[in-house]
Formats: C-alpha cells, sequence, structure tokens
C-alpha cells in the first residue's frame, strides 16, 4: 500500500485546487523541486505530479517544473496532465518518469491508450476523475456520459498498470475519501485502483488500509499533508506496521 503525496503545477508553482476550480487555487510552495526533495526526506517512495495548465491546454505547460522535480528527487514520479499522443507519452518516459496517467484521452481514443500500454509496458496508468459519477475530462471542466467502471472496463487486459480515480465533488476539500465508489471500482476491475480526492486524515489512512481495501494500490495526499493534517511519520510508521514492515 503507497501513500502518493502529490504536487501540482499551475505556473510553475506547487499549488492545491478545491473542488477541481483554476480560480480557488491555494499556492504552498513556490518551488516544486524543493517540495518534492522534502518529500523523499519525509520517506515517501512515490510522488504523484499533475500539470494543472496542461491538462486545460492538451499539452504540457509546467515541462520545466517536472524536469527540475526529476532532477531533485531518486523516488518514481508518476505525472498526468496534458499528456494526449505517443510522442507525449514517449517524451516523458525519455525524461525520467516512471509512467505517464492518461485521462482526457482515455476518454477520447482508448485505442490510444492500449496502443501505448503495448509500447511502453508498466508506464501507463489511466486517471478517472468523476463527478457525479460521471467521467470529466479536459482539467475537470467538461462531463461525459461515460460511468466510471464502464470506462475502467474497456482497459482490463490491457496493461495498464493503475488507474487513478478521483471524486472531483471531495478534492481539495478534506471531505474523506469517497470509499464506497473508490472500492466498488476496485471490485469490478483486475487494474489496481489508487484513491484520490478528499483524503483528510489519518482515519483515511487506517481506512486503505481496511481488509476489503486490499485490492488497492493505495492513495494520494495533497492538502492534507501541505496543513499538517496528516503526519508523514505517523501515517508511514502505520502502513508500514500494518503491511509488516520496519518503520
Amino acid at each position: 500500500m503507497i501513500l502518493f503525496p502529490a504536487i501540482d503545477l499551475k505556473d510553475g508553482q506547487c499549488v492545491r485546487l478545491k473542488l477541481g476550480d483554476m480560480d480557488q487555487a491555494t499556492v504552498y510552495n513556490p518551488d516544486p523541486a524543493a517540495q518534492a526533495k522534502a518529500f523523499e526526506d519525509q520517506g515517501f517512495e512515490w510522488l504523484h505530479v499533475v500539470d494543472l495548465n496542461g491538462a486545460f491546454a492538451g499539452e504540457s505547460v509546467n515541462g520545466a517544473a517536472v524536469d527540475a522535480i526529476l532532477k531533485a528527487t531518486t523516488n518514481p514520479v508518476q505525472l498526468g496532465g496534458g499528456i494526449r499522443t505517443l510522442d507525449h507519452i514517449e517524451n516523458w518516459l525519455s525524461r525520467g518518469l516512471a509512467r505517464v496517467i492518461l485521462g482526457t484521452v482515455a476518454v477520447r481514443d482508448p485505442a490510444l491508450v492500449i496502443e501505448a500500454c503495448k509500447k511502453f509496458p508498466g508506464k501507463v496508468a489511466v486517471g478517472i476523475d468523476a463527478k457525479g459519477g460521471k467521467v470529466a475530462v479536459e482539467g475537470w471542466a467538461e462531463a461525459s456520459e461515460l460511468g466510471v467502471i464502464e470506462l475502467a472496463k474497456k482497459f482490463e487486459g490491457a496493461g495498464v498498470s493503475a488507474i487513478i480515480y478521483t471524486d472531483i465533488d471531495r478534492d481539495g476539500i478534506l471531505a474523506g475519501i469517497n470509499w464506497a465508489s473508490t472500492l466498488e471500482l476496485a471490485n469490478a476491475v483486475s487494474i489496481p485502483v489508487i484513491a484520490s480526492g478528499g483524503l483528510a486524515s489519518l482515519d483515511d489512512i487506517r481506512r486503505m488500509l481496511e481488509p476489503d481495501a486490499a485490492r488497492l494500490e493505495g492513495a494520494i495526499s495533497g492538502r492534507a499533508l501541505y496543513d499538517g493534517r496528516i503526519d508523514p511519520k505517523e501515517a508511514l510508521a502505520l502502513i508500514r506496521s500494518r503491511q509488516g514492515r520496519a518503520a
């Protein structure tokens, strides 16, 4: 079980949004690379990065900040936001990403996702962001008619390394993970699921470690870490103790 600290990039800075609204951004660190190094020093083993501007633009916007992050940390990094073509994927993987996260293109062109999984095995994740049970695209600005499980099942057996599932209605407001829909998705597909959106406290970490959540790969935490609502040392020790690892 992995706790992924999140760095969301807007205009080159590390921010958190409220309910996915770009106009409700709080800057937490003007130096994303320093934040990435801080997370590594705290004991985290992965890093989740989103290019928020890129998600709206349909192409990388915060590339310089991502490159700086990759130089600052030895942890594997997964990146989403504006990655829409095979060239985008190949470019980012060549720059040192552990995996790319495909969101909008997973809805618009699922065949491209399947092709990418064949070309870059183990390096492609799918981001499913839902609002009111329907998948949202284009940086959460547009709603589709696709249901979450309907979309996820399109990639069964394709080699997708993980699904990052975000409940937009909970993102950035510390309301707690939507465990019902997250676990419903995890039980509906064989692809590992990463919970995202609303993780608020150690209670969410404990919930993630319950037997019925064993199929989850982990969860993403953003604002709760930045606001100090979750102590990294305590959270990581809890995960390790439940998994029989030394803290």
